[in-house]
């Protein structure tokens, strides 16, 4: 098992949880985080892919886009069958961490794609096998976030073939299964927690005005609504 841990080296506040994160993950590496503002990549306008992404990509969502097909491309080269991929502002439950392990040791291949996310917030459509209380599953409608994943060395191929353009976030395209044709499991629960708020808060976040927070929602719905009518089975 190798591990890939996404942390930007002058992000200060996150460099006592990264070498956490070092001694708990498995063969564990740093991989750089990319800029955005100085990547030169220019995404699309939302319109490569169906639905329509309704909002501008800003630099930092970009950025963390190029990051993870930086460890998709070193999960190809480096010829592993798969590898975990963890964000710097992750932190993990002992107690459910080696049923998490045990789950990806019975299950995983080079054609997997795990998500292991902080928020319990996706459905079964297909239970794949359960460890303890972790379960491993096939959801409905693909979660958000990246904070932590396992992706196989075939998934990795295939995400890198499907993403050498970008029109939005990295999560949002990875929800869009009809288009990348990676099935996506999700094993839940899994103790696994942000730190984003502890460490200095979002290296993306975008703020909004006031006055076009309402339309944002109703575009965030109605966006949300298209992805849901398209569930994994």
């Amino acid at each position: 098992m190798h591990s890939l841990i996404i942390h930007m080296s002058s992000a200060t506040q996150r460099r006592a949880n990264v070498a956490e994160l070092m001694q708990t993950l498995p063969d564990a590496q740093v991989i750089e985080a990319v800029r955005g503002a100085e990547a030169g990549v220019t995404p699309a306008n939302g319109d490569i892919h169906h639905p329509r992404y309704p909002f501008p990509i800003g630099a930092g969502e970009v950025g963390c886009f190029l990051s993870h097909r930086a460890c998709w491309q070193r999960i190809v080269d480096q010829g592993w069958d798969y590898a975990l991929i963890a964000e710097d502002d992750l932190a993990l439950d002992t107690d459910h961490w080696p049923h998490v392990q045990s789950l990806i040791a019975g299950h995983a291949t080079a054609d997997s794609y795990f998500r292991i996310p902080a928020k319990t917030r996706e459905t079964a459509a297909q239970v794949v096998a359960s460890d303890g209380l972790c379960t491993l599953m096939l959801p409905r409608v693909i979660g958000l976030q990246t904070v932590f994943q396992l992706v196989g060395r075939n998934a990795a191929q295939r995400l890198l073939a499907a993403t050498e353009v970008l029109d939005r976030p990295v999560d949002t395209f990875l929800q869009m299964h009809w288009v990348h044709g990676q099935p996506v499991h999700t094993i839940l629960p899994n103790g696994v927690r942000e730190l984003t708020a502890d460490l200095g808060g979002s290296t993306i976040q975008k703020k909004t005005r006031t006055s076009g927070k309402l339309m944002r929602e109703i575009n965030r719905w109605r966006y949300r609504r298209a992805v849901a009518a398209r569930p994994q089975t």
